[in-house]
């Protein structure tokens, strides 16, 4: 991770396994709602291969 470090990720509710980040139940609104947005922006900064992409990749296409 670069740059600051979230906030959610000092609660104790944070689980921050490689490739599972994710919340235990119970965590607070607050938590959810910032972990929310983060993941969110992760996701849409994430480039999206196509089926065409990955078949090119592996040599099947």
């Amino acid at each position: 991770m670069t740059g600051e470090q979230p906030e959610f990720t000092k609660s104790p509710y944070f689980v921050g396994e490689p490739g599972n980040w994710h919340l235990k139940p119970g965590a607070p609104a607050d938590v959810v709602a910032e972990f929310t947005l983060f993941m969110e922006s992760v996701d849409a900064k994430a480039p999206q291969a196509s089926v065409d992409d990955i078949l090119k990749d592996l040599g099947m296409k």
